[in-house]
């Protein structure tokens, strides 16, 4: 029996059911898995129309629902002519394991993977730069055919042995038919601890916590994120406060990917803090195992004072606030340190607004945000319920979380470099400026619909600026030269100053 040959009557039930599984697929999983004949049954065999839907519930991998900006970027790598190895770089916990196997399940015939961390040969792999005995030595561990072009080879963890990062100029040099890639936590670390390096050998790739966009096709809201990057303004209108009642759980969830789906699956945010609390613990732990012992406290402090750092109006990183007496030299490793780990974003000040912003950097004064909304909510601790549910979104720290949302829009869609501007001689500070087709483009975060303040106004006419961006819970309106763009369209913030 085909979908077409189901009466009227039969056709809508079964497209309601389809509709519900879709809707919690990984809670209804096991409910479907064991039975796939009385499923396709059940769904009325609506599964022309909701297959993938049935197909991501009765899988096992938490990330099974996860869709990824960065899976086209991982095509474009493997389908360009001057592919070198490569390094897909990220914080631990952001997806880069999972989108890796992935990709190499879909796009390749084999997969060869192995992690570097749990593979007791692993270390013995990397023994000499011999290509021809690494590969051959691949197929044994992964009892996979290494094929040039058929076979994704991906060592992963691959900063827990030594040589690892160094085999890959081999690879580059003498046997650029394999496609190989790699992925580690800490990796930045690791290329300041003396490793070697072969630079100019590998291509590279940062993966981030997914950006609302991704948290908006996790929850099955399609329609929604296409809204928003086709500008249709009546539907948005007509469902902003259905847009403004999602970005309040990404304000609180966040977007790393387990918790993403963990949560669109049982919709507990109490099961949410939990595991946001699990990361921060096993970063604490990753912090104990590979930061220079010296450092270890002074990084602890800073991740410790950070929320009371962004909770002032003022957000500029005061080393005093760390420790009394405290200098940079006492703090600059250990920031460092925490930025090469992907953990912290650091917003330089700039000194002038004049292109290139690079010229115009003031090394000396800086803003630090943790690169994930959602893990900064639990650093601060902060009350499900007056994310979710307070039409205010936050008292004291509404303007940080605004800012750290913001923020982690700009960087997750590949902004090159994030500065602030604050004048030496008046109250004027512009909240991030950044380098937007060929032009300065200044931007202004409001965490409410009250978007009074001067500063931005000011600061465009003074400086001649052609167009400056406001993000507010206000709808889109253009006045003068300032477009104002809802917080929950950041993701594509390009599209609408076109």
């Amino acid at each position: 029996m085909s979908a077409l040959s189901l009466t009227p009557q039969t056709r809508q039930k079964s497209v309601i059911r389809a509709e519900k599984c879709a809707k919690r697929p990984n809670i209804r999983a096991e409910k479907c898995a064991p039975p796939p004949n009385i499923r396709a049954e059940k769904c009325g065999e609506v599964l022309i129309i909701r297959a993938y839907f049935c197909n991501f519930a009765c899988k096992s991998d938490v990330y099974a629902s996860m869709k990824r900006k960065v899976y086209r970027k991982l095509l474009e790598w493997k389908n360009s002519k001057y592919r070198k190895p490569l390094v897909l770089e990220g914080a631990r916990q952001v997806g880069k394991s999972w989108i890796l196997k992935e990709f190499g399940r879909n796009e390749y015939r084999n997969m060869a993977y192995i992690s570097c961390e749990n593979e007791p040969l692993a270390p013995a792999l990397f023994a000499n730069y011999d290509i021809a005995r690494i590969v051959r030595s691949v197929e044994a561990m992964t009892k996979q055919r290494v094929s040039p072009g058929d076979t994704l080879i991906i060592f992963d963890e691959i900063q827990e042995v030594p040589n690892g990062l160094s085999v890959l100029k081999y690879f580059c040099e003498n046997h650029p038919e394999y496609h190989v890639a790699v992925a580690g936590s800490l990796l930045g670390i690791t290329l300041h601890a003396g490793t070697s390096f072969p630079v100019g050998k590998t291509d590279f790739i940062k993966m981030y916590p997914m950006d609302f966009e991704e948290f908006l096709w996790a929850k099955g809201e399609t329609i929604l994120s296409d809204a928003i990057k086709s500008k249709d303004l009546d539907l948005i209108k007509m469902m902003h406060g259905r847009y403004v009642e999602i970005l309040k759980e990404y304000f609180y969830v966040g977007g790393m990917p387990e918790i993403v789906s963990r949560y669109v699956a049982e919709n507990n945010v109490n099961e949410v803090r939990k595991m946001q609390l699990n990361i921060l613990e096993s970063y604490r732990n990753d912090i104990s195992k590979h930061a220079p012992s010296s450092q270890i406290e002074r990084i602890q402090l800073i991740l410790r004072t950070l929320p009371g750092q962004l909770a002032k109006k003022n957000k500029k990183f005061v080393y005093s606030a760390v420790r009394k007496g405290a200098r940079a030299s006492d703090f600059e490793i250990a920031i460092q340190w925490l930025v090469d780990a992907g953990l912290l974003t650091k917003v330089s000040r700039i000194s002038a607004p004049q292109l290139p912003l690079a010229f115009y950097e003031d090394f000396n004064a800086f803003k630090l945000f943790f690169f994930d909304c959602g893990l900064f909510g639990a650093m601060a601790d902060t009350d499900a319920a007056e994310v979710l549910v307070s039409d205010s979104i936050y008292v004291e720290y509404k303007g940080a979380f605004a800012e750290s949302y913001i923020l982690q829009q700009l960087v997750a869609n590949d902004t090159d470099k994030v500065y602030y501007y604050s004048a030496d001689n008046s109250r004027v500070e512009i909240d991030f400026i950044i380098k937007h087709n060929q032009s300065l483009l200044p931007i202004e975060v409001k965490a409410g619909i009250n978007v009074k303040a001067k500063s931005l106004r000011l600061f465009t006419e003074n400086n001649d600026i052609p167009l400056s961006l406001r993000f507010s819970m206000q709808p889109f309106i253009v006045q003068d030269r300032i477009v104002n763009v809802p917080l929950f369209a950041a993701f594509a913030f390009g599209s609408w100053l076109s």
